[in-house]
């Protein structure tokens, strides 16, 4: 649905007010910004997938059959979950679901070694323009600290934004809200009505939603529609992760 845009607050301005009566008290500086990175900041050219084929096969369940088939679309609709939570799910058994994962994170390693992965353009530059206006930047993401430190790495990012996120640093994975808390914490964010998150999947929605978030952008560079982003409760879907500070500044 439609939203009023919010304004871009320093990065530690004082909450709104939120009496009854004080106007909608929702939305009125965004202080923090928690961003996806595989598909809204970080193109891969399809290296998460094909990282679950190898781990898949490396189990047993070769492409082609029935069981490949019907696991590679539960993948697909979960993009942005916890990787070890996608193998717990598909595999039912904890040290079949650590296999998988192991092979998963070797896989896509060798995969952005090879320079499969890049920014999606316009991202470091958005990045770089929000901190500057004041907004605090976390990253987020559902691959491990070791996957996600290899991909910073070869992007140059390891100090682009203020801290950087995986399931195992908060607790939980997507679509639960606990990344977005916890990077609220981590910045020292007065409140969550000043945060947006974005991301390009139904659970970065639902993610942000969860944890209240008062603005929650999809972004059209992953493997979602625009009428898949907004029937999870996207308030805005845009093109590109660069068009976020138009957003913020109202256009």
């Amino acid at each position: 649905m439609p939203l009023t845009p919010p304004t871009v607050a320093p990065r530690h301005a004082a909450p709104a007010d939120h009496r009854a009566g004080a106007g909608d008290g929702s939305r009125d500086g965004i202080c923090l910004a928690v961003l996806d990175m595989a598909g809204t900041t970080v193109t891969d050219a399809g290296a998460v997938e094909d990282a679950f084929v190898q781990a898949l096969c490396h189990l047993d369940v070769p492409e082609g059959g029935p069981a490949h088939t019907r696991m590679m679309e539960h993948v697909r609709a979960t993009m942005g979950e916890s990787k070890i939570s996608v193998f717990r799910h598909l595999f039912g058994d904890r040290d079949a679901a650590e296999r998988a994962n192991d092979v998963f994170e070797r896989a896509y390693a060798e995969l952005v070694a090879a320079g499969r992965c890049k920014p999606i353009p316009g991202a470091r530059e958005t990045i770089e323009a929000l901190r500057a206006s004041g907004v605090a930047v976390v990253l987020n993401t559902g691959f491990s600290p070791r996957t996600r430190d290899s991909l910073l790495a070869s992007l140059g990012w390891l100090d682009l934004a203020d801290a950087v996120l995986s399931p195992a640093d908060a607790g939980r994975g997507r679509p639960y809200p606990d990344m977005v808390l916890t990077a609220l914490l981590r910045t020292e964010t007065p409140s969550v009505h000043h945060t947006v998150v974005v991301g390009d999947t139904p659970y970065d929605i639902e993610a942000g939603l969860r944890a209240g978030a008062g603005l929650v952008v999809a972004v059209l560079t992953g493997a979602h529609t625009e009428p898949q982003l907004r029937a999870a409760g996207a308030h805005y879907v845009i093109d590109s992760v660069r068009r976020l500070p138009d957003v913020l500044r109202g256009c």
